[in-house]
């Protein structure tokens, strides 16, 4: 594996389990202003991040690849509401796609194509990701507080994401 996509496979993992190590944060969060079908939504988001990591280190280990594992800093608290939090859920996962890009990129130039063939999955899985979260959050933007916010935490609770097409309703978020 060329020198450059390995470091940027070990650079990204710090954002996988960034991002589960922050879901979890808002998981607990949403808990505590009951809100459990977020909540759980969440949990289940943070579980989902740690299986995205494990994917890398997986590709990284059957291909005899050096791995390291970062320092995961402690993630926010406390939002100032439900949308601020989705709206940095949001954030998260554009980063993510960002970054599955650039080593996308970088695995096409270094003609690579077991790396093309996993991030080819995170592309997919991205697309699926932002369009889960830009659906939560413009729900609730047009729900509100109350109980449009009732409404959409007990959508989350059956496992799906209001306003997001039937077969992607479950999505996860990365």
């Amino acid at each position: 594996m060329h020198a450059t996509l390995l470091n940027g496979m070990n650079e990204h993992l710090k954002l996988e389990f960034k991002a589960s190590h922050e879901y979890l944060a808002m998981s607990v969060w949403l808990a505590g202003h009951d809100l459990p079908g977020f909540a759980s939504w969440m949990r289940k988001q943070s579980n989902d991040e740690l299986l995205h990591a494990q994917k890398f280190v997986d590709h990284m280990l059957e291909r005899d690849q050096p791995i390291e594992l970062p320092a995961v800093a402690k993630p926010p608290m406390a939002w100032d509401s439900v949308e601020a939090l989705c709206t940095h859920l949001l954030a998260n996962e554009q980063a993510v796609t960002s970054s599955i890009n650039e080593l996308y990129a970088l695995a096409e130039t270094a003609k690579d194509r077991p790396a093309v063939i996993l991030l080819q999955w995170f592309v997919n899985e991205q697309m699926e990701e932002e369009a889960a979260a830009r659906a939560l959050l413009g729900r609730i933007r047009l729900g509100g507080t109350g109980v449009g916010l009732l409404m959409i935490d007990q959508e989350l609770a059956k496992g799906t994401v209001p306003g997001m097409p039937a077969e992607s309703a479950g999505g996860s978020a990365a």
